[in-house]
């Protein structure tokens, strides 16, 4: 499978894009016109450089408003053509795109326009070039590929074929089904975008809301099932216009991006098996089983208080490295990791955010099929030196740099707690907590799109619709990802300013990766107990918060007055009944959830979420923080 990118997809200049998109791993590009213009090199150097960096130059574009034009305007646009006829081949490209025409003195008629491209491919052939077609969305007389086809069709000219592309289709709700029957030799080139849902002029969305293909809503797997059932050999490619791109960093969305063309196609060849799919061979989506561990990165003073936090939370230090100054804490399905090495890359992490979440471990199927999805999905792997009697336990990196590493039941890597931890007779009666529901990512709004995808493309996850939280001094959003069976939940909070509770939280500790996570427990209340038991301290939450309970749900008085005593949150949904009860932040922000799902209850307790900061600001700034 040959890949491409169109260079309008990313930022930067065409230099800054090459080097990016070469990096990623593309074959190709699509060059766009107003790139080459603005650089300062001559479109012969411009197609040596793209050809120094490994790539080729897969479609030169966009050609606009060509056929059914009357005269002199058609005998003008032949000239324009010439003319980029002379720059494809200055470049050294043989393909260029031209889109159906919006132009307002266009004439319709599929006869009319096969004739004009009949000409076209005459003139394109005594040069070697070819001259693909594509149906804007909102093109004047032609907004569908069925139309498209019709005219290359009856154009008649092997120099003449069709450019589909998945937004122009799907966003104009057309069903990819008939591309199935278009000869797949006729198809020159092929472009994916997806999209989120969004009703608004379907230029306006078009030009600045596509995304990678996964990261929206539309049917791209269909789509390209649709395309490949032809028989189509040549390049798939990207045509991206978003504003959030036109500004992001320029290697990430490369490498998003083709992360998501290995995925689509992936999904492709396993929905639809009798295809033929020309992609390396590589794991499917992998089915996670749970959070294994949290490793903590910490030292000192504040590794005491940590260790001293997780025990009023109920947990026992059960076991001691040994051969490092890592210790372990237990309770439930729960293990916590201390890691205080002044060496390695807990260290680092130490030495620059503080007392941090540096390693995240998943249990899976198959550590060995999650690392080479991972990689083949572009993935940067990750190792370290071990000591003696230690076990080599795959990872990759995570968000803000940080660590995955991944444990399965089948190799060993299961025997990690008894391989390299001498136990620890220091037994704590356990508080109820039995397993993580949930962990809580905080980052840049710009990253988020990012992200979801890196989570749905190597695990067998799916994002639930974005959500709105209201912080007192901003927005964040909030997007939950999920395993089918609920086995790896996670949410992904994008910030857009330093005034939010996140947003502060991702400065005061330069981007951690963890802000807090999720311990679930089968009776809230009696855990509530035992915490407090122990001197746990819980965020405290205000009257006014259970008076507006008993204004919103039927919960009886009794209920209502243990709710308020333990300092619990409580939501009920159509499925079932939720239960919230927080930590206190420490170490820049940090803070534990203790919940309880009921009945089938499958969210997050969004509506508690803008009382829960509050509670947390009004906390911090009481101590004498700023308030941001």
């Amino acid at each position: 499978m040959k890949t491409s990118i169109a260079t309008v997809s990313i930022s930067g200049n065409l230099r800054e894009k090459l080097e990016a998109i070469a990096a990623a791993g593309y074959d190709g590009i699509e060059i766009f016109e107003q790139d080459f213009i603005a650089d300062e090199g001559s479109p012969r150097d411009v197609g040596r450089m793209v050809r120094d960096h490994g790539l080729e130059i897969t479609l030169f574009q966009p050609f606009r408003d060509f056929e059914g034009l009357p005269e002199p305007l058609r005998a003008r646009a032949f000239d324009r053509a010439e003319r980029k006829f002379d720059v494809m081949q200055e470049l050294g490209t043989d393909l260029v795109l031209f889109c159906s025409s919006c132009h307002p003195e266009a004439l319709g008629g599929i006869d009319r326009a096969a004739a004009d491209f009949r000409e076209l491919g005459v003139r394109a052939a005594a040069r070697g070039l070819r001259v693909g077609y594509e149906a804007l969305a909102w093109g004047r007389h032609v907004n569908d590929h069925r139309d498209a086809w019709e005219i290359v069709r009856r154009a008649d000219h092997p120099n003449i074929g069709l450019i589909v592309d998945s937004f122009h289709t799907l966003g104009r709700k057309l069903s990819p089904e008939s591309i199935r029957a278009i000869p797949g030799d006729r198809i020159f080139f092929v472009q994916l975008a997806d999209a989120p849902t969004i009703e608004m002029d379907l230029l306006y969305w078009s030009r600045h809301f596509r995304n990678m293909p996964g990261e929206g809503d539309l049917a791209v797997t269909d789509f390209m099932r649709a395309v490949m059932a032809t028989g189509y050999a040549g390049p798939i490619s990207l045509e991206i216009f978003n504003d959030q791109f036109r500004g992001g960093n320029t290697k990430a969305i490369a490498r998003d991006g083709y992360r998501s063309l290995m995925a689509v196609m992936d999904d492709v060849r396993r929905s639809e098996p009798t295809l033929d799919v020309d992609l390396p061979a590589f794991p499917a989506p992998i089915a996670p089983k749970g959070v294994a561990f949290i490793e903590f990165a910490t030292r000192g003073d504040e590794a005491r208080a940590l260790g001293a936090l997780l025990s009023t939370l109920g947990f026992s230090h059960t076991g001691q490295h040994r051969n490092k100054a890592v210790s372990l804490w237990q309770q439930g399905d729960v293990r916590i990791v201390l890691n205080e090495e002044t060496e390695g890359y807990a260290s680092s992490a130490w030495a620059a955010r503080g007392t941090t979440v540096c390693d995240i471990g998943l249990q899976v199927g198959s550590a060995a099929e999650t690392i080479a999805r991972a990689t083949a999905l572009g993935a940067q792997s990750f190792s370290q030196p071990i000591g003696p009697g230690e076990l080599e336990i795959p990872a990759i990196r995570g968000l803000s740099g940080s660590l995955l590493h991944f444990l399965d039941d089948g190799s060993g890597l299961e025997r990690v707690w008894e391989v390299e931890f001498e136990p620890v007779e220091q037994a704590n009666e356990s508080a109820g907590i039995s397993r993580i529901d949930h962990l809580a990512q905080t980052m840049s709004y710009d990253d988020m799109l990012s992200w979801t995808l890196f989570y749905t493309t190597l695990f067998d996850m799916a994002k639930t619709p974005m959500v709105d939280v209201i912080d007192p001094d901003g927005l964040v959003r909030s997007q939950a990802l999920a395993a089918p069976d609920g086995a790896l939940r996670i949410t992904l909070n994008g910030a857009d300013s330093h005034r939010t509770l996140a947003g502060r939280f991702l400065s005061d500790t330069f981007g951690a990766p963890l802000q807090h996570m999720a311990l679930a427990t089968d009776d809230i209340f009696a855990t509530a107990e035992a915490l407090a038991a122990r001197g746990f301290q819980p965020l405290p939450m205000p009257a006014n918060y259970y008076a507006d309970l008993a204004a919103r749900f039927p919960l009886a008085p009794e209920m209502l007055e243990r709710l308020q005593a333990a300092n619990i949150l409580y939501d009920a949904d159509e499925n079932g009944e939720f239960f919230q009860l927080y930590s206190r932040a420490f170490a820049g922000g940090l803070f534990f959830e203790i919940l309880r799902r009921k009945d089938g209850y499958t969210g997050y307790g969004a509506p508690n979420a803008p009382f829960r900061i509050a509670a947390q600001k009004r906390l911090t700034r009481a101590k004498g923080m700023p308030s941001g």
